[in-house]
């Protein structure tokens, strides 16, 4: 090979490998992987530690509890659509959801309470700003009712 085809070569090769790295710098760039709240508000390894001590049976309950609610919630518009409405059994599971939304809201903020324990002023600071940066827009149902 003479010298001009190996700096063509290595051109080429320079240009596949500049934009291999920005392919990957892109992605990296375009995604919202959020890299999980123990790295954003950068606990040390102790506080690593409790905070998925705490969290584990939080994360639980939540699951459970939300299960729950939507068990109830498919009865209720089941029972909403049926031939002939069941005005009891409709509110008997509105009553029944607003129950577990309640105790899915106290268990949140005991839970935030308990992470609140856990981290210095600058962590709390910055879990406050995050939790008041998220989204309170429509719910689900509000969205499939607008034009």
């Amino acid at each position: 090979m003479n010298i001009a085809r190996l700096r063509v070569l290595l051109a080429f090769s320079l240009l596949v490998n500049v934009g291999v790295l920005g392919a990957a710098a892109y992605r990296a760039l375009a995604t919202n992987d959020f890299p999980g709240l123990p790295r954003y508000l950068q606990l040390d390894g102790e506080q690593t530690k409790r905070w998925h001590e705490v969290e584990k049976n939080f994360l639980a309950q939540l699951g459970t509890n939300a299960d729950s609610i939507r068990v109830h919630r498919d009865r209720m518009i089941l029972a909403v659509f049926a031939d002939t409405p069941d005005i009891a059994q409709i509110d008997a599971e509105r009553a029944a959801i607003a129950r577990l939304q309640d105790e899915q809201q106290k268990n949140v903020l005991q839970q935030l309470l308990a992470e609140r324990e856990m981290l210095t002023a600058d962590q709390r600071t910055r879990l406050a700003r995050l939790l008041l940066d998220q989204p309170a827009g429509p719910s689900p149902i509000e969205r499939l009712h607008r034009d």
